[in-house]
């Protein structure tokens, strides 16, 4: 019903006990509870058009709802303030109540960011747990990415109805996803995008999941958000740190100075949710391999973006020379170039 969020539905039911008594109620009894504009719409009953949109949604295959009078319904969402009464869930169900870790961070991220939340995701999964994110451009998506590469267990949290994809150039990933994980959201279909659904997202990605990696992140980023619902929830927070003069990972920084486990190995994370690893032969770690030909180059490059006029000062080499090192290692997948003639190492 337009105008009834997940807090006055739960207020409902706490006063009610269930959805029959609830429209069984009178309009008086329902003002008890509720505002009158709320309870004016409880009473006048549920909208017919809405109903038969649901319905039909959920004859599509794959599609379900799931309220919390239900068994699906994930045990670690009960134990957070204001839980969505209903999610409504595209692909494998029984995903929402499986070890998770949300691994989240900047939608604008950094190549090596993107990297570093792609692998850990991977080496996660691989441990058996259910990487939770939101879908979102950068580190989300590279972290679903991860998750689906490894054949593991993968959910996104999406702001908008399970009927809209957003954002659109992610559509591949969400058959994907649907197709080999799950995608959840407490919007209604036809939601359309809103600044103001995503924090709101932010506490199921958080509530699902046993801890928190925060992978990059600038100040201002909604990935703190998500850090700071999981510390209030009771979960571990944990966070990559990066260059003193990244703002990306200025967020990350933050959170280890308020107590965030710093991680710079799978390991770090696995000691500290006290998990037994399978495996640790594909274990991710930020220490990266020298390449024997152009290992010099690669000393030059650090992890910082550089620009060419530096990287010649280091090195010593002419532009020339240093443009064709640079292409080589570019097609090669160890370094990118980035806007305004910069250089930065990937591997």
């Amino acid at each position: 019903m337009p105008g009834l969020g997940s807090q006055a539905l739960c207020q409902l039911l706490a006063a009610f006990g269930s959805p029959e008594k609830i429209y069984s109620a009178s309009r008086q009894r329902l003002r008890d509870v509720l505002p009158d504009a709320q309870a004016s719409a409880v009473a006048a009953g549920p909208v017919a058009e809405h109903q038969a949109l649901i319905a039909a949604w959920l004859q599509q295959q794959g599609n379900h709802l799931v309220t919390l009078a239900d068994a699906s319904y994930p045990q670690p969402l009960l134990d957070i303030p204001n839980p969505p009464p209903l999610l409504y869930a595209k692909g494998r169900l029984e995903l929402l109540n499986m070890p998770s870790i949300a691994v989240v961070g900047s939608r604008n991220a950094s190549p090596q960011g993107e990297k570093n939340a792609e692998e850990f995701s991977a080496a996660l999964s691989r441990q058996g747990l259910c990487i939770v994110s939101g879908m979102a451009l950068g580190i989300d998506g590279a972290a679903h990415q991860g998750a689906l590469k490894a054949g593991g267990a993968t959910i996104a949290v999406v702001g908008t109805g399970l009927d809209i994809v957003y954002p659109a150039r992610h559509r591949h990933l969400a058959h994907q996803i649907a197709e080999h994980g799950l995608i959840i959201s407490e919007f209604a279909l036809g939601t359309p995008s809103r600044a103001q659904n995503f924090p709101r997202r932010n506490r199921i990605i958080s509530g699902l999941s046993q801890g928190c990696l925060v992978v990059e992140a600038n100040l201002q980023s909604g990935s703190l958000i998500t850090a700071r619902l999981a510390v209030e929830q009771g979960r571990e927070v944990f966070a990559i740190p990066g260059s003193i003069h990244s703002p990306m990972a200025k967020g990350c920084h933050q959170l280890i100075k308020q107590g965030a486990k710093l991680v710079d190995s799978m390991q770090d994370i696995l000691d500290e949710m006290k998990i037994a690893p399978q495996s640790v032969a594909d274990s991710p770690s930020l220490e990266q391999p020298v390449d024997s030909e152009h290992d010099p180059l690669l000393e030059a490059l650090g992890y910082d973006p550089v620009s060419l006029d530096v990287l010649a000062a280091r090195s010593g080499l002419t532009t020339e020379r240093l443009s064709a090192m640079l292409l080589v290692l570019e097609l090669e997948g160890k370094l990118t170039s980035l806007p305004g003639g910069r250089f930065q190492r990937i591997a």
